[in-house]
């Protein structure tokens, strides 16, 4: 099987930067997500996360950094995170970062438990092969990380 190549796909107002690189294991997602046809955007990028867990690389950063997103973009954003956890090797690690607002971020930590608020997430992640972790990051205005905490490991 050949080895999957880059996939960038170029950020519009309604879409996000999208950069899945297989030779460093970075995929990202940045900015908004309100596509009218969420399956254009987002089954070329389920597509290449499915050829690219049969030959994975060690570590594969997953970094959602997107300020909003609609109800379709999440089930294509859960599909994608579905299809990263049958990475088939128990030795491979998965990290999924999180990028929130500070003011997100800190009425979380408030809470009784942070994991609570990523159960969606971490249902999916429940049945992984390769070892998971969740990493939050709270964000200001310019995007600029001034906190970060591992949620998950």
């Amino acid at each position: 099987m050949e080895k999957p190549t880059d996939l960038i796909i170029g950020k519009t107002p309604k879409t996000p930067q999208i950069e899945l690189k297989y030779s460093s294991g970075e995929l990202s997602l940045t900015g908004r997500s309100l596509p009218e046809n969420a399956t254009r955007i987002y089954e070329p990028v389920l597509n290449w996360v499915n050829n690219y867990v049969i030959q994975p690389q060690p570590v594969t950063n997953l970094r959602l950094n997107v300020e909003y997103f609609n109800t379709s973009s999440s089930l294509w954003i859960s599909k994608i995170i579905k299809a990263l956890t049958r990475i088939n090797n128990p030795d491979y690690r998965l990290i999924v970062h999180i990028y929130i607002p500070l003011e997100e971020y800190d009425d979380m930590k408030l809470s009784a438990d942070v994991r609570d608020s990523f159960n969606p997430i971490t249902d999916i992640l429940q049945d992984s092969i390769p070892e998971v972790s969740l990493k939050l990051y709270a964000t200001d205005d310019t995007s600029r990380v001034i906190r970060d905490a591992l949620v998950l490991f």
